[in-house]
């Protein structure tokens, strides 16, 4: 039981375990933007909306390193589809490195 209880306590202090969190809190944060970007990309009447302005400018920088990957006359759809696919994946990858690292501690 105590060295249980030292395993957790150290688990919270280990840095490796917070940049974990944080990388898999970035990309979960980074999936709902996206997805709030195609939703309003889908259902924005007019092109030139400053909603779809907004969410533009918010996941340009999620979209940049995707736009480098695809050939160069790929739509923005496409491009916004890309990178919640890649993010999401992304997320799921540190999901599993946090579970696998949570059952060293059990």
């Amino acid at each position: 039981m105590i060295r249980h209880l030292a395993m957790c306590a150290t688990a919270l202090i280990d840095p490796t375990v917070k940049i974990v969190f944080l990388l898999r809190f970035l990309c979960f944060v980074a999936v709902v933007y996206l997805a709030l970007h195609k939703i309003v990309a889908r259902l924005s009447p007019k092109p030139g909306s400053k909603l779809l302005w907004f969410f533009s400018i918010v996941t340009a920088p999620l979209t940049r390193p995707i736009r480098n990957w695809l050939l160069p006359g790929a739509s923005e759809d496409r491009i916004v589809s890309a990178a919640l696919i890649f993010y999401s994946l992304l997320w799921l990858f540190f999901v599993l490195v946090a579970r696998v690292w949570g059952s060293e501690l059990v």
